[in-house]
């Protein structure tokens, strides 16, 4: 954003430099990239001088040049030729020494001494449009007797350079987004910092008066929600035209081109106050009556660029009664605008809902001035005074006369948050007792009203100008700002506790333990936005839709709601790498998901509902092995992905014995299995994703996901502990067995039964064939079961073990209805 020095001076006087006010903005919090120099005039008349010119005569070769003698202050009057018309002895004139440069337009010459028609010329006396001051040719410029001889003309003209200062805005500080705002924090500033004391200066609008209360338009919000208030006012009788050089001159310094004189001064309000004005031809509003409400879905309207656009029905439109005018805080219709032809104006100062303007300008593609502000939060109890003070620039330039009342609909009055303050708190977070007179004084400057001081706790009044400020933390920021980060010293001890390790610290560390792990089996970490788009839930069951948490100023309709699941930000990675050739991957990722539960809501807190949690998620699709000349190509699987679930779960000290798996089928999982612990927590879940869901990304191919609650694997992992024991003396034993089972019966089963007939000498059960088809009943399926069995203490003998398998046998035989082959 530009900001003119000469025109900050409006609204706060200072003596600082212009490096030494971009230093103060920047230490202030409003970053200031550049300074630029804005001459007013081209070349800032930089080497002309007022001379005298003493003698004029004919030129001996010429009939219309004269020859002339021209005192410039210097005690050496020179010869100059002149063409001019009205150049006489005795005349006080501007002169272009040698060495000047005079521009016209982009192109410019510079004056050197030179004979013309064989006479020397030292110089040149100059016209208005010559130099820039005027648009007269008609002759040179005679100034008055007492112009003092050798004066630089700039001196004379009281030429004053600007500075246009480059200041960043970040998101939160639109309320420094204007000469006014900006001002504002300056005032603060200085009278934090040993300077005199300060008051802004606010353009009084007392002057303004209803001149003709004859009826004229009237204003009906339909939709407050999306305007919550909206003024105007109708000023009959006007004269468009070119705007005046005062006010030109402001527009054109920081960059915004000039049209006439009434669009004029609502960019020159915009850039004053941060508040964005239109003007509405008052013969295109159809019935004498604005309407602000929304058009049918599809509606065709033309804007003020000649482009016709498709309106949604969450487009706030200013109507007149026929139709829409103005697309409400975006963008004007093609006939809405002010022309020379115009001679009545309807005034709108108004206030919109963040969310409608954001949303309306990210679906038509626009970015506008009017839109970069009200998505970002105007003042909804200033647009009056701003209506007023813009109805009185607009007679000033332009004539005319306010026709009927002001119309201000504001059904619900946006009150000035309340902030309690605790100073406590201030000098705990600042890392410095700041006095508390100082603190009031910081609060006074910035507007910020204390309505209550109870102890060490402030009750505070936040204009609304301050949309950022909203918690004792923001009041404390901005106290910081304007106290001064470099005043706060930086202690003489450091206190530190890097020999305790944290729970943050410990999972870190796992984290990247993991990372390792993966990375070194061939996958990829990637690192996806926790923003979403909500259409990824639309009819999903195991992530509701209504279990999502809401954005309330969306930056677009991808990105409107916080993730449930790192899944889909996977499949979009998968997705973008496809369409690039590039179909083997394995992905990893590391990142929070959001749910909103509504039964969790307490005391109507709406963060008490949200929970989060992190999780570590897990993609393969494609090939694990190709082009190989070692080995043939061969298709990732789902077994592949659990064995890498279960490597990182036995990295974690969670070993296979202490979980359990649980299949199942869903609307994400064609085939699924849930991870859970022997207790019955679930630690995750992985499988083959649904062909619909991996269709919504174009992905024409099996994709294998898995998804852990690392907050789950971190408190298992506290509890789990490594042991050491030494290598068994006594030999292990294996013994086989081929079971026919039903075939809903799945190995994880097996196992759990195994393991709970015995947990002293069966060490391992494991899966080494499955079987179905012929010679097998309907329904069945048999599974080759291998089952290690060792005593530690002693060798087993044929009795011991032939007793123990019998006990496995007859257990599964009990439990699953398991028959030997």
């Amino acid at each position: 954003m530009n900001i003119s020095y000469n025109w900050l001076k409006d609204y706060v006087s200072f003596d600082l430099s212009p490096k030494q006010l971009a230093d103060a903005l920047t230490s202030i919090g409003l970053e200031t990239g550049g300074i630029e120099e804005v001459e007013t005039i081209k070349g800032g008349l930089k080497g002309l001088v007022i001379g005298e010119v003493l003698t004029c005569e004919e030129h001996p070769n010429s009939d219309h040049l004269h020859v002339t003698t021209v005192d410039l202050g210097t005690g050496e009057p020179q010869q100059i030729v002149c063409g001019a018309p009205n150049v006489a002895a005795g005349q006080k004139v501007v002169v272009a020494t040698i060495g000047t440069t005079l521009y016209s337009g982009d192109e410019s010459f510079t004056i050197k001494k030179s004979k013309i028609r064989g006479v020397e010329s030292n110089g040149m006396i100059c016209a208005e449009d010559e130099i820039g001051i005027g648009s007269s040719h008609e002759g040179i410029i005679v100034l008055p007797a007492e112009a003092k001889t050798g004066t630089p003309a700039n001196e004379y003209y009281h030429l004053e350079s600007d500075y246009v200062l480059e200041v960043d805005i970040t998101p939160n500080r639109i309320d420094a987004a204007s000469h006014y705002g900006v001002a504002r924090d300056l005032a603060a500033y200085l009278m934090e910092n040993g300077h005199t004391q300060f008051s802004i200066l606010r353009p009084s609008v007392d002057a303004f008066k209803i001149d003709d209360p004859s009826p004229a338009v009237t204003v009906e919000v339909e939709n407050t929600l999306a305007c919550p208030r909206y003024t105007g006012v109708t000023i009959k009788n006007i004269t468009v035209k070119e705007s005046p050089e005062w006010l030109k001159k402001r527009l054109e310094a920081i960059g915004v081109r000039s049209i006439n004189n009434v669009v004029d001064i609502t960019n020159y309000i915009l850039h004053e106050t941060g508040q964005p004005l239109h003007a509405f031809d008052l013969k295109e509003i159809k019935g004498n009556k604005v309407i602000v409400k929304t058009l049918p879905d599809g509606t065709p309207f033309v804007t003020l660029d000649g482009v016709e656009r498709k309106l949604s029905d969450r487009d706030l439109m200013i109507c007149n009664a026929e139709g829409g005018m103005c697309i409400g805080g975006v963008f004007g219709g093609l006939d809405s605008g002010v022309t020379e032809s115009t001679q009545d104006i309807f005034l709108e100062s108004a206030y919109f809902n963040p969310t409608w303007i954001r949303k309306t300008a990210r679906f038509h593609g626009l970015n506008t001035d009017a839109s970069f502000r009200f998505e970002r939060g105007a003042d909804p109890n200033n647009t009056l005074y701003v209506l007023k003070r813009a109805a009185l620039l607009i007679q000033e330039v332009a004539g005319g006369t306010v026709t009927g009342e002001v119309q201000d609909v504001y059904p619900l009055h946006l009150k000035n948050p309340v902030v309690e303050l605790s100073i406590q708190k201030v000098s705990r977070l600042v890392g410095k007792k700041i006095p508390a007179e100082t603190i009031e004084s910081i609060l006074k400057s910035l507007e910020i009203e204390i309505l209550e001081k109870k102890e060490d706790v402030w009750k505070l009044s936040v204009p609304t100008y301050r949309v950022d400020v909203t918690r004792d933390v923001d009041v404390i920021e901005d106290i910081l700002r304007i106290y001064g980060y470099n005043n706060v010293e930086v202690g003489e001890e450091v206190k530190s506790t890097l020999s305790y390790q944290t729970e943050v610290d410990r999972s870190y560390e796992l984290q990247n333990i993991i990372s390792e792990q993966l990375t070194g089996t061939g996958f990829n970490e990637i690192l996806n936005n926790s923003l979403t788009s909500g259409a990824y839930y639309d009819g999903l069951t195991t992530f509701p839709k209504e279990h999502c948490v809401l954005l309330r100023n969306p930056l677009s309709a991808d990105l409107d709601v916080m993730r449930q699941t790192l899944l889909f930000g996977g499949l979009e990675s998968i997705e973008y790498n496809r369409n690039r050739k590039n179909p083997d991957l394995k992905f990893y990722e590391f990142g929070n998901t959001y749910f909103h539960l509504p039964e969790r809501l307490k005391d109507h807190d709406y963060l008490t509902a949200i929970q989060e949690e992190f999780r570590l998620g897990f993609w393969i699709t494609g090939n694990s092995v190709s082009n190989s000349w070692i080995h043939p190509t061969e298709k990732s699987s789902v077994y592949e992905l659990k064995s890498y679930v279960e490597n990182s779960l036995l990295r974690l000290g969670i070993t296979l014995k202490k979980i359990v798996y649980k299949s199942f089928t869903d609307d994400i999982f064609a085939a699924g299995l849930s991870i859970e612990t022997l207790s019955g927590k679930k630690l995750g879940v992985l499988g083959i994703l649904q062909k619909t869901i991996c269709k919504k990304f174009d992905i024409n191919a099996e994709v294998y996901f898995a998804e852990l609650s690392w907050d789950a694997l971190m408190k298992e992992n506290k509890i789990a502990k490594v042991k050491q024991t030494e290598i068994a003396k006594f030999p292990a034993v294996r013994r086989d067995l081929a079971l026919l089972l039903d075939k809903n019966s799945s190995f994880s089963e097996i196992e759990k039964i195994a393991y709970q007939t015995d947990k002293k000498l069966l060490k391992e059960v494991s899966l080494f064939d499955v079987y179905e088809g012929k010679n097998l009943p309907e329904g069945k399926k048999s599974y080759a079961v291998s089952f290690t069995l060792q005593d530690e203490e002693k060798t087993l003998n044929d009795k011991q073990i032939d007793a123990l398998m019998m006990k496995i046998q007859k257990t599964l035989e009990e439990k699953l209805g398991a028959k030997l082959r």
